[in-house]
C-alpha cells in the first residue's frame, strides 16, 4: 500500500472554486479528442484549456493545458463514467498547470487511483484484422470465439464495446 495520506490533496472540485474566486470571469474549456479508432476500443483522451477570463478566450489567450486518457470497465468511476472522469481529470492538470495545485500537483482524485493500486497500462494491440471478425460474426457463438480470443490475447477491454454492439445485431 502506498505511504501518504488523501487528505493532503486538493480535490478537482475545490480547484475548479478557488480557480473561478480568483478569475470570476474565467473559463475552463475541454475538448473531447477521442477517435471513433479509441471509443471502440474503450479508450477516452481530453484536453482540458483555462483561460482567465472570457477576453482571453475570445482572443485564444490559454493560460494552461492539461490532457487526460481513461480507459472504459477499469475500476471505479471509469466501470460507468470513463469519459467524464477523463475530462475532470484534464481539468484538474490544466488547472494545476495554471497554478491552482494547492500544496500538491497531484490531485485527490489522481491519488485515489495509486492508493487503489490502479496503474493504467499501455493496452494490448488488437491484431490486425479482428475488428473485422468481430463485426463479421454470423452467430453468437462465432462471437463468443472471437471474445474468448480478445480474452486470451489481453485485449478484451479495448473490443468490448464493438463485441456488445455485434451481440446486440445478432439477437435482432
Amino acid at each position: 500500500m502506498a505511504n501518504f495520506n488523501l487528505a493532503d490533496y486538493e480535490t478537482v472540485e475545490e480547484r475548479i472554486k478557488r480557480f473561478y474566486e480568483t478569475h470570476a470571469d474565467g473559463r475552463i474549456v475541454t475538448h473531447d479528442y477521442t477517435s471513433q479508432f479509441d471509443r471502440e476500443s474503450g479508450v477516452w483522451r481530453v484536453q482540458a484549456m483555462v483561460f482567465e477570463s472570457s477576453a482571453d478566450q475570445a482572443a485564444n489567450l490559454v493560460k494552461a493545458t492539461g490532457f487526460a486518457f481513461e480507459i472504459d470497465g477499469t475500476m471505479g468511476a471509469n466501470k460507468t463514467s470513463a469519459l467524464e472522469n477523463c475530462e475532470t481529470s484534464a481539468i484538474g492538470r490544466a488547472l494545476a498547470n495554471a497554478g491552482f495545485s494547492g500544496n500538491k500537483r497531484t490531485s485527490r482524485e489522481e491519488m485515489e487511483k495509486v492508493q487503489r493500486g490502479v496503474t493504467p497500462g499501455k493496452p494490448v494491440a488488437i491484431p490486425d484484422g479482428f475488428r473485422e471478425l468481430i463485426t463479421g460474426a454470423q452467430t453468437m457463438d462465432e462471437l463468443r470465439a472471437r471474445w474468448d480470443e480478445a480474452v486470451a490475447g489481453g485485449f478484451h477491454e479495448q473490443v468490448k464495446q464493438l463485441v456488445d454492439n455485434r451481440k446486440k445485431a445478432l439477437s435482432v
